[in-house]
C-alpha cells in the first residue's frame, strides 16, 4: 500500500544536505514496509535490509568501532553482497536494539556522505538515553498511521482521494455522502496498516477488531522493556484512560487511580516517547512558536489510532457504526481523535488547542494548527455558527488569528464576516497540509 511517506523519503533523499536519516514512529504503523518499498522503487541499485531484531549478533559489527569503512566491509561480507554508494540504500531496522550503531550515524555522514542510509525502529527514545546521540548528524523524521487519504488510495478510491487533498468546496450531494460513508468506515478501521489491509481483502470488521485486539497486545507486550522506568500496570491502566477520555482535560491524579500522580505522569511521558499516546498542550495564540505559551499542567491526549482507541475501550462497531451523526460517535470524541490524527500527519509536529485561563471560564477550542503562517483554531463540532461562542470568543480576543475553522458533517460553507469556514470532517488533512 502506498503512502504519502515516501514524498517525504524522496525529498531526503534528493536534498543537497541529505544525512542519514532516522524514521522514528509506534510498533506496526509501516515504517519497515514503507522504507523497503521505496527502496526497491527508487533506487537503482539494491536495497540492504540489516535487522537487528531478526539478527542480534549482527550487533557485534559496532563492538570493535565505528569507522563506516569497516562496519560496510564486514556487512559486505555477512549480507554476502557489494553495496555501492550512490546507487544503494543501507537500511538499518530495529534500530533501537543496536544502540551503538545509532551512535554510527554521524560517522556515516562524516567518512561517507554519498551513502543513502536510514534507520528505524520503536521505543528509539529509550535507546537514546543512554547514548551519545549523534545530534546535527542525522535528519529526523516521524511516522505515524495511514490517514483518510491513504485509506482511500488503499482502496483504489484514488479520485475520491484527489478531492480531499484539493481546495475545498461545496460537493455534489451524492459525493459528499458516499466521503462521508467511506469516512465512517475509516473511523472504526484506522490506520494502522494491517487493519487496512484485512479491511481491504475482507470487508469484515470482526477480522478488523481482530488484529486491533492483537496490535493492542503487541503495545502491552512491549511495557517490560519500559523497566524500571514504569509499572507496567500503570502503563496499562493509563494507556486506557488516554483512550477513554479523548477530547477531555486530563489530571495526573485521575490517570490511574491506584497510583500517584508523579508516577502516572511519567508513565504518560513514556507512552509519549514510545509514540502510542499524543500530548495535545494547552497553548495561547498570541504569538509564534505555541510551544513558548504551552501549559505544563494543561493538556488532553489522543491514543495514537482511531481504531486502537476503539480496542482499548472494549467497545465493537455494534450501536456505534449505526449511527448516522459521526460526531455523536462516542460523544464526539472519535472526531476529535480522527481530526488530531491527520493533523498530524499533515505536517502538523506538535498538537495544540486553547482554554481559557480565567476562573469559571469553560471556554475551549479543540485545536491550533498553523496555517500559511497564521494560528487558526478549528472546533470540531455541529451546529449553527451562534453556538460556537469559544471560536467566536477567540477570533474576537485575538484579531491577528488566521480564519477559524469548523469540521463537522455538514458541507463545506462559509460567514466571511465573521470569518469563519465550515469543512467537512473529511477535508481535516487539507486543512492541515
Amino acid at each position: 500500500m502506498d503512502r504519502l511517506f515516501q514524498e517525504k523519503l524522496e525529498s531526503w533523499k534528493t536534498s543537497g544536505n541529505r544525512k542519514p536519516l532516522i524514521v522514528r514512529g509506534a510498533r506496526q504503523v509501516g515504517k519497515s514496509y514503507t522504507i523497503s518499498d521505496f527502496g526497491k522503487k527508487g533506487f537503482k541499485g539494491k536495497t540492504h535490509v540489516v535487522d537487528f531484531e531478526k539478527h542480534p549478533e549482527w550487533t557485534g559489527i559496532f563492538d570493535r568501532n565505528l569507522d563506516p569503512v569497516r562496519i560496510v566491509g564486514e556487512l559486505e561480507i555477512i549480507l554476502n553482497t557489494k553495496i555501492t554508494i550512490g546507487k544503494d540504500l543501507l537500511f538499518f531496522d530495529e534500530i533501537q536494539a543496536a544502540p551503538k550503531a545509532i551512535m554510527a550515524l554521524r560517522y556515516f555522514y562524516e567518512s561517507l556522505p554519498g551513502l543513502h542510509v536510514i534507520a528505524a525502529g520503536s521505543l528509539l527514545e529509550f535507546a537514546l538515553k543512554d547514548i551519545s546521540f549523534p545530534v546535527g548528524r542525522v535528519n529526523l523524521m516521524n511516522m505515524g498511521p495511514m490517514n483518510f487519504y491513504e485509506f482511500l488510495w488503499a482502496l483504489g478510491k484514488e479520485k475520491m482521494a484527489a478531492l480531499i487533498r484539493s481546495t475545498p468546496g461545496k460537493l455534489p450531494d451524492a459525493i459528499h455522502s458516499e466521503l462521508l460513508e467511506q469516512l465512517r468506515q475509516y473511523l472504526f478501521i484506522g490506520g494502522m496498516p494491517a487493519c487496512v489491509e484485512t479491511w481491504r481483502n475482507s470487508g469484515s470488521l470482526e477480522n478488523v477488531y481482530e488484529i486491533q485486539t492483537d496490535l493492542v497486545g503487541t503495545y502491552r507486550q512491549d511495557f517490560s522493556k519500559y523497566n524500571p522506568m514504569a509499572d507496567k500496570h500503570c502503563l496499562n491502566q493509563v494507556l486506557g484512560s488516554v483512550a477513554r477520555n479523548v477530547g477531555h482535560q486530563i489530571k495526573y491524579t485521575q490517570l490511574a487511580t491506584e497510583f500517584t500522580g508523579p508516577t502516572n505522569k511519567k508513565a504518560l511521558e513514556l507512552l509519549q516517547l514510545a509514540r502510542v499516546v499524543n500530548r495535545v498542550s494547552a497553548s495561547s495564540p498570541a504569538s509564534l512558536p505555541l510551544g513558548i505559551m504551552a501549559s505544563d499542567k494543561r493538556f488532553k491526549a489522543l491514543p495514537v489510532d482511531l481504531g486502537l482507541m476503539h480496542c482499548l475501550n472494549g467497545l465493537r462497531t455494534g450501536t456505534e457504526y449505526l449511527k448516522n451523526d459521526l460526531l455523536a460517535m462516542y460523544n464526539g470524541a472519535l472526531a476529535e481523535q480522527f481530526a488530531g490524527q491527520e493533523f498530524l500527519s499533515a505536517h502538523q509536529e506538535q498538537l495544540w488547542y486553547w482554554s481559557r485561563e480565567e476562573k469559571s471560564s469553560s471556554a475551549e477550542v479543540d485545536y491550533l494548527i498553523l496555517k500559511k503562517g497564521k494560528i487558526s483554531p478549528v472546533e470540531v463540532k455541529a451546529g449553527a455558527s451562534g453556538k460556537l461562542r469559544s471560536l467566536h470568543l477567540i477570533l474576537e480576543q485575538y484579531p491577528k488569528l488566521g480564519p477559524g475553522y469548523v469540521l463537522s458533517g455538514a458541507p463545506y460553507g462559509t460567514m466571511k464576516e465573521q470569518r469563519l469556514i465550515f469543512l467537512p470532517l473529511y477535508y481535516a488533512f487539507g486543512l492541515a497540509d
